[in-house]
């Protein structure tokens, strides 16, 4: 299964570099300690609703879209590890009657 924590800071990694935006300065703008968003975006540590809506802002970012990202991802990782069903055909066998 994969790991939402982890995930969820790729996205937000993801969307911080893609604003050009350093830590200190997420951290500036969430008023969030640097090391915190820098564990999150690890995965190493969860974010609260009220933390993530504070990350959110930060990077100019609805919540909506951060989440609709980590669903995806997540759905990515379940499909690449589902165990692939395998189909057993019988032979046919011709009854005796039918000759």
């Amino acid at each position: 299964m994969a790991m939402f924590r982890r995930l969820l800071g790729d996205v937000l990694r993801e969307r911080r570099l893609e604003r050009g935006m350093t830590l200190r300065q997420v951290s500036a703008e969430a008023r969030v300690s640097l090391g915190y968003i820098s564990e999150i975006e690890r995965g190493q540590k969860e974010a609260s609703s009220e933390l993530l809506a504070s990350l959110c802002s930060a990077l100019d970012t609805p919540l909506s879209e951060v989440l609709r990202n980590v669903s995806e991802a997540v759905a990515v990782e379940e499909a690449a590890t589902a165990p692939t069903p395998i189909t057993v055909r019988r032979p046919v066998v011709a009854s005796a009657s039918a000759a």
